[in-house]
């Protein structure tokens, strides 16, 4: 988390500091939410790790590329419920074989994000997953843009984003520029911040592996992301010679940008303030560390059990 964010997040996690470790003064505590942001970026500097670049597992869907358009920015980015989609591959350092795959869903208002895990990524699990991730989501989902990887461009999505229920309104089912892979940037830092920083690059070739992710998925990553990381967005973007100068928004979770927002009915907010208020984001990383615990033993295992067959 950069110093932008983390001045941002540090008032919503102090309070709580005192319940699980050894209790702040309060010249310490206001101290720490006052702190700038390039102090806090100068101090974690030294012990900030460094992460290597996984492989690309989009294989190009052409059957339907006729069939669905491309994405012209067309879309109301500042209306809730505009997602991004896009999967990462659990494969080590190979793409054969089967593997989980993780799907990531971002709100580009909000950057509300909801990830599920399905074993491969034929269209029948990625659809489940989706189905799952849109009966969780505190909005209703209004447009879905995603890579051309095969893995969303099949007939089962058009069919479930085109034949809705009554009372569920069709969604826009759009697809990014081929090899424009920046065209889906909100939902790649997610598949970064989310889904790597969490699971790392090892292999994750056993079934049993997808409960447990999507365990960690539907709850306790999720209320951490969604309520207590906050996130910026781009504001503007100028060029000043041969210079780019970014300006960039206040950081706010996404569950403050929802809030704040008018895309949400007064009970739908209160749902989620009666929810936040019974949140601790201390025991909510206490029980992340738990399950990824259990979770990378059978990992571990699984490893132990290919160098003894090799």
């Amino acid at each position: 988390m950069c110093g932008k964010r983390l001045k941002r997040a540090l008032p919503l996690w102090v309070p709580h500091y005192e319940k699980h470790h050894e209790p702040l003064s309060e010249d310490v505590s206001t101290q720490l939410v006052s702190m700038s942001a390039a102090t806090i970026d100068r101090l974690l500097k030294p012990i900030k790790a460094r992460y290597g670049k996984g492989l690309s597992g989009t294989k190009p869907g052409s059957l339907l590329r006729k069939q669905i358009p491309i994405s012209t920015n067309q879309w109301d980015s500042k209306q809730v419920g505009f997602m991004e989609a896009d999967t990462v591959a659990h494969c080590g350092t190979s793409l054969m074989g089967d593997f989980v795959w993780s799907i990531t869903l971002t709100d580009i208002f909000s950057g509300w994000t909801e990830m599920r895990a399905a074993w491969n990524k034929g269209a029948t699990g990625i659809m489940e997953g989706i189905q799952d991730i849109e009966a969780h989501l505190p909005f209703e989902i209004k447009g879905f843009d995603c890579d051309n990887g095969s893995e969303f461009l099949n007939w089962h999505l058009v069919r479930y984003f085109t034949d809705r229920p009554e009372k569920k309104q069709s969604i826009q089912f759009t697809r990014s520029r081929p090899y424009h892979s920046n065209d889906n940037a909100h939902v790649e830092q997610k598949n970064w911040t989310h889904v790597r920083q969490v699971f790392g690059y090892h292999r994750f070739d056993n079934p049993k592996l997808v409960k447990l992710m999507n365990d960690l998925y539907a709850h306790e990553l999720s209320l951490l992301f969604n309520f207590f990381y906050p996130c910026i967005k781009l504001v503007d973007k100028v060029r000043i010679e041969s210079r780019i100068k970014k300006k960039y928004d206040q950081a706010q979770t996404p569950y403050q940008r929802l809030m704040e927002s008018s895309g949400l009915t007064l009970e739908q907010k209160k749902t989620l303030q009666d929810k936040f208020i019974t949140l601790d984001p201390f025991d909510l990383q206490k029980t992340i560390q738990k399950k990824l615990k259990l979770l990378f033993k059978l990992v571990h295992v699984q490893e132990t059990k290919q160098r003894k067959a090799i």
